[in-house]
């Protein structure tokens, strides 16, 4: 046992060595300038390894869903609005701020069902692996937002969530 200390170090060492390789040949340069200029299509194209006709193909899909995820939100806004309104009212009137909610739950779910619709047809256009993982991501990100705007990818930590 009175090697144990040099076993302990050696060990620690050859972790610290396989760790910083495993970094640097694990990240992808162009990969951290996408996430540092915030562009969703070149992180899209390289993450999940696209060709430039899959590109192209889910930009026309997003800028074909940008006016019905418009919708969902200016639909959810107004409803988060009038609901507000009841509240403000005196006396409140129980059953309309209840029916209120209900609406905008509603139309909360609406706009998921759409989202999610999407986002299987934009998965739909990447190799088979790759669109389940794109899909595995962004349902997480569906679960969490608050029908403010379309979702945003914050491509420096894919846990954030800053939209919707």
């Amino acid at each position: 046992m009175k090697h144990a200390g040099t076993v302990v170090l050696g060990l620690v060492g050859v972790a610290l060595v396989v760790g910083v390789l495993g970094y640097r040949t694990g990240c992808d340069p162009a990969l951290h300038a996408a996430a540092d200029r915030r562009d969703v299509t070149a992180w899209l194209k390289r993450d999940f390894h696209l060709s430039d006709a899959q590109v192209a193909a889910i930009e026309r899909l997003h800028r074909e869903y940008a006016t019905v995820c418009e919708g969902h939100c200016l639909a959810i806004g107004a409803a988060k609005q009038e609901r507000d309104a009841l509240r403000r009212a005196q006396p409140a009137d129980p059953a309309a701020l209840a029916a209120a909610e209900q609406r905008i739950r509603a139309l909360s779910t609406e706009c998921e069902t759409s989202l999610l619709r999407h986002l299987e047809r934009v998965a739909a256009e990447m190799p088979p692996g790759e669109g389940r993982r794109y899909l595995e991501l962004m349902r997480a990100r569906v679960a969490t937002f608050g029908h403010g705007g379309a979702p945003e990818l914050d491509l420096k930590d894919p846990h954030a969530e800053h939209g919707h």
